[in-house]
């Protein structure tokens, strides 16, 4: 998803009181950005603070597949003092390992991630081999926590919360709505021929959300 417009931020802000991360993302595709994109991107982050985010969600890599340390760095100073989440580019990386110890280094508090794959359950072994590697000798998590993320829905979260022991996750809980037009025309497409039907909208499913709240409170 790219950066949601300042409207809806403040919106959002008004009708919840859980905190609210927003991603910052100036387009689809690849995590690999041009000058002019860092230049939207810092401005994004301003305005995000400027409307009340609690948190900002980004990601970049270098050509190769590493985490851009020289980009992140400067973003991240725009982002201070507010908390960031590294989000799924961290899945395209080379090394995951060592893509994981940059991050941390850097001062990421979370990487949202599926583990490298096309669902956190089928990532699950490398979400929790991720886990692991940043366990102190007591068994306590010394920097960043690994919400799973992709692909989760009600009839796998259990086994991705207690295959993982993550205390957090990510997830669209989204169901299709058929929309109100009456009048409708179907020789024309707003975008490309394979995007979603004009007469379609994604939208948050609260029982699906319930759902999913139950079951991760039930485990954690």
């Amino acid at each position: 998803g790219p950066v949601p417009p300042a409207g809806l931020l403040q919106v959002v802000k008004q009708c919840v009181r859980v905190p609210v991360f927003v991603m910052i993302r100036p387009r689809g595709g690849d995590f690999l950005y041009s000058d002019r994109e860092v230049e939207v991107m810092k401005a994004d982050i301003r305005l995000a603070k400027l409307h009340g985010a609690d948190g900002l969600v980004f990601g970049a890599l270098t050509e190769d597949g590493r985490i851009d340390t020289e980009l992140c760095t400067a973003l991240l100073a725009v982002c201070r003092p507010l908390p960031v989440t590294f989000h799924r580019a961290f899945d395209m990386v080379h090394d995951p390992l060592v893509a994981l110890e940059t991050l941390i280094s850097l001062g990421f508090e979370r990487v949202l991630t599926s583990g490298c794959d096309s669902s956190a359950l089928e990532g699950l072994s490398l979400i929790k081999r991720l886990a692991e590697q940043v366990m102190s000798p007591a068994g306590c998590v010394t920097s960043g926590l690994f919400p799973p993320g992709g692909g989760i829905t009600e009839r796998n979260l259990q086994r991705i919360l207690e295959g993982s022991a993550a205390s957090e996750f990510h997830c669209s809980a989204r169901s299709a709505r058929d929309s109100g037009m009456k009048f409708r025309n179907p020789n024309v497409a707003m975008g490309a021929s394979f995007s979603a039907p004009e007469y379609s909208i994604k939208v948050a499913d609260v029982a699906k959300v319930r759902t999913l709240n139950a079951i991760a409170k039930n485990i954690l």
